[in-house]
């Protein structure tokens, strides 16, 4: 099945109008003609089987058949931030796997040891539209603009589970029983390369966060990004 996205303020209750880079997408790309009948989700968590009934010379108005709320998203809220990685790709990967997975909001973080990037927000913004799509999700990642820990900690103050990556720290256990708690809102922060210096490990846990290991090895920024993401939301998946 394809989807593709509209707007919230292009849909009335009957009908939706697809134009834009989605409109090329849908009529260029995937030839897509009056009659056809597809997904499009509105990156608010409602999804849509419309009908394309009518094409003009940049929109597409489509017939509203069915409409689904929170369509294939978990049930907890999840909020990443990540340190800003130095290779552009590898955050872009980042992006696109915790999109596929369900993450809420995406923040890049500006740690002691990332170099400040305030350029991509409008690209990852994109790459997690795609991925949206691509994975059969109604709920597109908000990317924020660059945060210091101190403003991460103030705009995810109502978290209810507050968690932060740090591999001098060695808690299976416990994190085993966090993994099964029932927060509904969680927000996981995630060093750069190199990790977040102690410092900045004691300031979180000062501000309500609890350190987490995965094991005893190192992982990169992503592959923990991807892990914790995984083992959050994937036990409260809708099947």
């Amino acid at each position: 099945m394809d989807y593709f996205y509209c707007p919230s303020d292009h849909i009335t209750k009957d009908t939706l109008i697809i134009d834009g880079e989605e409109f090329a997408h849908l009529t260029h790309v995937m030839r897509k003609k009056v009659g056809d009948v597809f997904f499009v989700v509105d990156g608010n968590g409602r999804a849509y089987e419309v009908r394309f009934d009518e094409i003009k010379k940049k929109t597409a108005r489509c017939s509203i058949l069915q409409q689904h709320s929170d369509y294939h998203e978990p049930t907890k809220d999840v909020t990443l931030g990540v340190g800003v990685l130095k290779n552009p790709s590898r955050f872009d990967f980042l992006v696109e796997k915790v999109t596929e997975l369900g993450v809420k909001e995406i923040i890049p973080l500006h740690t002691k040891r990332t170099i400040p990037s305030h350029g991509k927000v409008d690209r990852w913004q994109k790459l997690a539209l795609a991925a949206m799509k691509q994975s059969g999700r109604s709920y597109l990642p908000r990317v924020k603009p660059l945060m210091t820990l101190a403003e991460v900690f103030t705009h995810c103050r109502e978290s209810n589970l507050k968690l932060i990556a740090h591999e001098k720290t060695n808690t299976p256990t416990r994190l085993q029983k966090i993994i099964t708690a029932s927060a509904q809102s969680v927000t996981i922060l995630i060093g750069p390369e190199g990790g977040f210096s102690d410092h900045e490990v004691e300031r979180a846990i000062a501000a309500g966060y609890t350190p987490v290991a995965l094991g005893k090895g190192r992982l990169r920024t992503e592959t923990a990004a991807i892990v914790l993401t995984a083992f959050m939301l994937i036990p409260v998946y809708p099947c």
